[in-house]
């Protein structure tokens, strides 16, 4: 997954205003206690991400 979808999915999952306040301020577990943007600029791979993204607000399995 590219970092351009990932985008696209988080907007269409949760609005284009909301994806990135919900990336910069919302810690997973599932990311080691970090937030979605720190992350990814850590490296982690962008699939991986989005499948924790997916597991934390119960992504209905058609969008993942």
């Amino acid at each position: 997954m590219r970092l351009t979808e990932f985008w696209e999915r988080m907007r269409e999952q949760f609005g284009a205003g909301y994806a990135e306040s919900l990336a910069k301020d919302q810690v997973l577990a599932q990311l080691g206690g970090r937030t979605i943007t720190e992350a990814l600029e850590a490296g982690e791979p962008v699939r991986q991400v989005w499948r924790a993204v997916c597991e934390a607000f119960e992504v209905q399995a058609r969008h993942r």
